[in-house]
């Protein structure tokens, strides 16, 4: 299979054909335009699952720590303060190739509704030169018909001639 075809698809089909009686319908279906665009995507209608993160649990009342303990949650936080900085440098770039994927998508959609409306521009012309042809039909019937009457005309001379010339020679 060529790059072209990979790119492009290959082969003709008339699956998008706009037939007589097409009275302007359509098969926008709002619900595949509106559905997301990959699973686990955060939308009004699936708005994620509001978690959150927590390290170590809530301490629910004063107390006092052991020198054990304080040096352990010490070099958690320290652990924690790093993995923090990781992620945050994480999120930082995922949200820059978010913004990449949206600016793409939007690019896409932008020549694809360039394409659509070039694409009713060229119908639009189809149909003007289609109009034009059925226009020009009877001029071409009164053509033919003067070219039929011509040969018929022609025939009957021809015939008026053969039969006094094969009728004086008996």
């Amino acid at each position: 299979m060529s790059l072209q075809q990979m790119l492009f698809g290959g082969g003709k089909s008339d699956s998008g054909a706009l037939s007589t009686g097409n009275d302007g319908g359509h098969a926008i279906d709002k619900s595949r335009v509106l559905q997301a665009t990959g699973p686990g995507v955060i939308t009004p209608l699936s708005p994620g699952n509001f978690g959150s993160i927590r390290s170590v649990p809530v301490v629910p009342a004063p107390r006092y720590f052991e020198r054990d303990e304080a040096d352990r949650i010490k070099e958690l936080a320290k652990e924690k303060t790093d993995g923090a900085r990781q992620s945050k440098r994480a999120y930082a770039a995922l949200t820059k190739i978010e913004e990449a994927d949206k600016s793409v998508h939007k690019s896409h959609r932008k020549y694809e509704g360039a394409v659509a409306e070039n694409e009713l521009g060229k119908k639009r012309a189809d149909a003007s030169l289609a109009k034009k042809l059925h226009g020009l039909r009877p001029g071409y019937a009164r053509l033919g018909l003067g070219i039929d009457k011509a040969e018929s005309d022609a025939r009957t001379r021809i015939d008026a001639i053969k039969s006094r010339l094969m009728g004086g020679s008996n």
